[in-house]
């Protein structure tokens, strides 16, 4: 398992550009680009410089920042290409191609002879470049088997630094992603990149299994943005690493992900789905008595993921017929109201009823915890009497 010691390369600019709503000036590039640099991420995938002049432009620009994290940019495997992509100053050229019987039919028309012999040629030329290599196939999951493990061998003999598996298009299962990289993880020795799409919504599964079976390192992109359904999203790779270790994940600035996730929804003008992985607005909310209860009482017990940890705090959710006692004392405490547990449980009792009619909100039920406050006051007042009535009171009689 390379849990470890794994990096995330984040292809928000170039997997997430091929997203539908996806249209990122130059400035919006560098902003995404210093968010990533500033959350910790290992890698930073660009668009390919042959996609446009601006594409080229943009590489070059974000290249030339100084960021803590590498600059990579893909390209096809083609000489024209790479040499391109070197000459924008990025620190890696991440080279694919497909190795699946559809794409080799319909896309580029090589044998897998080929394509070893067209990597070949690039390859040689990248390794003279001071340029980190990754060369990875396409549509992995659809390719034959013993046709990948010869392009991989090949690849891997001549010395370039990452292979990749491409899940290009969702098709793959966990069982399957870790047998297809533990096999691969005994047969080379450069380090394994997985790509997943998430078609059928395996990709974060996928991802993990990947690592599990020996990947070190992942693509992802912030809320999962790319091409059709996306890839793996960022905050739920962290998520699902932190789940198993919360020290697997702390080389990451993690408040920053709630950042990242708002820049880019308004960016691709979509909002955060409410049960995205952590910043989702119901992400960290209890509803249930007997959840709340607990979660009070230690939040572990319904929570794997400490929202602390990420910036953000929980809420109980009191304004329901599942309400119980104990959230509505907690809420009764947050507000400084002294109120016994006979008044809490009327209380609740009431919040039970009106739920079971109407929707309420948090000022409803505050509202509902202050005027029986202020019911309470009145009644010992009355019960003591009022000091000044009882001052005037006197002077009358004397």
């Amino acid at each position: 398992m390379s849990l470890e010691k794994f990096a995330i390369i984040d292809s928000t600019l170039r997997e997430g550009e091929q997203f539908v709503n996806a249209f990122f000036t130059t400035e919006q590039k560098i902003r995404i680009a210093t968010l990533l640099d500033a959350f910790g991420v290992e890698y930073i995938e660009l668009t390919t410089p042959c996609a446009s002049p601006q594409s080229e432009k943009d590489c070059r620009a974000i290249a030339g920042l100084g960021l803590r994290a590498k600059t990579l940019t893909h390209t096809r495997c083609a000489l024209e290409d790479v040499k391109i992509a070197v000459d924008t100053g990025v620190d890696g050229v991440d080279v694919v191609i497909g190795t699946s019987s559809y794409l080799r039919k319909f896309s580029h028309g090589k044998s897998i002879v080929e394509i070893i012999e067209t990597a070949q040629d690039v390859i040689e030329y990248l390794l003279t470049q001071d340029v980190e290599v990754r060369f990875s196939t396409e549509d992995s999951l659809r390719s034959n088997a013993e046709d990948l493990y010869q392009v991989y061998e090949a690849v891997d003999q001549m010395g370039v630094h990452r292979v990749g598996v491409a899940d290009t298009v969702g098709i793959g299962t966990p069982r399957q992603i870790y047998d297809l990289v533990k096999e691969l993880r005994a047969r080379v020795k450069a380090d394994i990149e997985f790509h997943g799409h998430n078609d059928t919504g395996c990709a974060i599964a996928n991802a993990f299994a990947a690592l599990e079976a020996g990947a070190t390192h992942v693509d992802t992109s912030v809320l999962g943005i790319g091409e059709r359904n996306g890839i793996t999203p960022l905050g739920g790779l962290v998520a699902r690493v932190y789940a198993v270790n919360p020290a697997l994940v702390s080389k990451y600035h993690l408040p920053l992900l709630l950042h990242l996730d708002q820049a880019v929804s308004r960016l691709v003008n979509v909002d955060i789905p409410f049960n995205n992985y952590i910043t989702g607005f119901a992400a960290f909310t209890h509803k249930a008595g007997i959840h709340a209860k607990a979660v009070l009482n230690n939040p572990s017990t319904y929570e794997i993921l400490r929202p602390e940890d990420f910036g953000l705090s929980r809420y109980i959710h009191i304004g329901s017929r599942l309400t119980g006692w104990n959230a509505i004392r907690y809420r009764a405490d947050q507000l400084g109201l002294k109120l016994n547990n006979r008044e809490i449980k009327e209380i609740t009792e009431q919040v039970k009823m009106l739920a079971d009619q109407q929707q309420l909100t948090l000022d409803e039920v505050d509202r509902l915890l202050s005027m029986h406050q202020a019911t309470d006051e009145e009644a010992i007042a009355a019960e003591v009497g009022d000091p000044q009535s009882v001052e005037t009171g006197e002077q009358e009689t004397l």
